[in-house]
């Protein structure tokens, strides 16, 4: 997968699709694997904001049935189950305890009846080939049962947990990568850091975008039938400036942070209840991911970040409501923050409001047409999200297309029968590389490309840094990905950056690596390292 700058300007294509992040990358792959022509551009790097900075989770959204909303718990459902059948490697089930401290049976049996109607919504969740990605129901566990599980729960005011299943990505930024190399693969013109600037207008309608390369700084201009904009928090703005008039559909902008610390379980997920709300404690790579938290969000979308006070403020929430957590904030050993693009129905805060995605036709509503707009929705539903919107474009572009695809259609990653015998057999194969159960997790299927590199260059096959990650990761990151800065590289297509700050000694080895591939100067080099810090250092109050 290469940045496709050339056929981007050279040709002409039935929908261009603004931005990146999992939504654009699962319609992309929809669109192409039909047979449409698929251009797709994002002013960053792929999935580097909102789908990526979240709580990691394949989720029914068990919560969502306070609100009565069945239809989205059912939908979320049968789409967790489709991401854990086409990408075995990238999901996989998690088990979830909700502890009860000190709680009366009300309490209980409103959950008990919940978790019940989730398991009769979920009634296909075995009907998977792999035994080990197979969800049970849930249970009940008396107090001694669950302290057995999770040791960390043993307060005197415990009473018991109920245990109940869902699923976990392990690279959210990666699953997205893959839906755009399968789109590249099905045709698609992809590039990363490419800025849409104007909106072209031809005899009364849209007919694609101005755009920008980034590194070059080169304008062109994209050319398309229908355009779509798939641009999370910044859909809204993007539409004004481009359109020269506010969008019909109002999005709401919530900011989620999350902080991992040295791990707090064994192999559960604790469903942490609270006033106002719950958070989560989650495994994560031998490490706890604590999220998140649930906040209106009014400034730029470039500038969210976590602060000082973001972490203090979540720490002494959890202490609060979980006091054997005994959070410090020396503990802290990265943290992120992301916005969830929200579809303005009303709600009175961020948490009570709708995870529906609404597809907006700009014809209808804002009389410009050739522009579709997708604004909301979430990680697990973006699958079928895609479906409904390319359904949409075939329809209003009239173009001959295929039946919808993706929901059997196993990512590039995915072609495996078997989870862990496929990750058995590799560490049996590679017995000297220490990493293989991260490397089996983040690529699947394509591991063998990867360690190719290695046949000849038996150096690429040493670890670099801690993460389990390895020197051939930087060098395909740069030939098979698109990684064009060192962030892509650290940040995104390996997990090197991802558990904190690595050492400065894995910087400079990842960077004379990706120097060497891509031509850098020692100028460039140590620009992109520093171009990293604030990727580890919280801004200012």
């Amino acid at each position: 997968m290469h940045r496709a700058i050339a056929r981007l300007s050279d040709e002409t294509f039935d929908l261009l699709i603004v931005g990146g992040g999992v939504t654009g990358a699962c319609i992309a792959r929809d669109a192409a694997l039909r047979g449409l022509k698929v251009a797709l551009i994002e002013k960053n790097d792929f999935a580097s904001a909102t789908s990526a900075h979240n709580s990691k989770l394949v989720h029914g959204g068990l919560r969502y049935l306070r609100n009565l909303e069945f239809g989205l718990v059912r939908e979320s459902l049968r789409e967790r189950r489709i991401w854990q059948r086409i990408a075995p490697h990238l999901v996989h089930p998690l088990p979830f305890l909700v502890p009860f401290f000190k709680a009366g049976l009300p309490a209980r049996a409103t959950l008990a009846t919940g978790l019940s109607l989730y398991d009769l919504l979920s009634y296909d969740r075995a009907r998977l080939d792999d035994p080990y990605q197979r969800l049970p129901g849930h249970a009940w566990l008396d107090r001694r049962e669950a302290i057995a599980r999770e040791p960390v729960l043993d307060t005197p005011e415990f009473v018991g947990a109920f245990l109940y299943f869902d699923a976990q990505m392990y690279a959210p930024e990666r699953l997205a990568l893959e839906c755009l190399i399968d789109a590249d693969a099905n045709g698609a013109a992809v590039a990363n850091y490419v800025e849409a600037e104007t909106l072209l207008l031809r005899d009364g309608r849209v007919a694609g975008c101005a755009v920008r390369d980034r590194f070059t700084l080169a304008p062109f201009d994209v050319r398309a039938t229908e355009t779509l904009v798939a641009a999370g928090p910044w859909a809204d703005l993007f539409l004004k400036r481009a359109a020269g008039k506010p969008a019909s559909h109002k999005l709401k902008r919530s900011k989620g942070i999350h902080v991992i610390v040295p791990s707090r379980t064994r192999e559960y997920a604790l469903t942490m209840a609270a006033a106002g709300g719950h958070f989560f404690v989650l495994p994560w790579r031998g490490h706890t991911l604590l999220g998140t938290t649930d906040t209106a969000f009014a400034g730029k979308p470039d500038d969210v970040c976590v602060s000082e006070r973001d972490i203090a403020d979540f720490f002494s929430f959890i202490n609060r409501h979980w006091p054997a957590a005994r959070l410090r904030r020396d503990e802290v050993e990265h943290f992120y923050a992301g916005l969830r693009p929200l579809v303005d129905d009303g709600s009175k805060d961020t948490y009570g409001a709708s995870r529906r995605a609404a597809i907006v036709d700009h014809g209808k509503d804002d009389g410009i047409a050739g522009l579709v707009s997708v604004i909301g929705g979430k990680w697990t539903t973006s699958r079928d999200l895609a479906q409904k919107v390319v359904d949409i474009v075939v329809e209003k572009t009239g173009a001959r297309a295929a039946n919808c695809s993706t929901a059997t259609t196993r990512l590039p990653g995915g072609a495996i029968d078997r989870f862990l015998d496929f990750e058995n057999a590799q560490r049996v194969a590679h017995p000297r590389i220490g990493g293989m159960a991260h490397l089996t997790h983040l690529y699947g299927a394509r591991l063998p490309q990867l360690l190719d590199l290695g046949e000849d260059r038996a150096e690429l096959l040493r670890a670099i840094g801690t993460t389990g990650d390895i020197a051939a990761q930087i060098v395909h990151a740069v030939r098979h990905e698109m990684a064009m800065t060192l962030a892509d590289a650290v940040l995104r297509r390996t997990g090197i950056g991802q558990l904190g700050r690595p050492g400065s000694g894995v910087l400079d080895d990842a960077s004379r690596i990706m120097a060497a591939e891509i031509g850098w100067d020692e100028t460039r080099r140590l620009a992109e390292i520093e171009a990293l810090e604030p990727a580890f250092r919280t801004r200012a109050d």
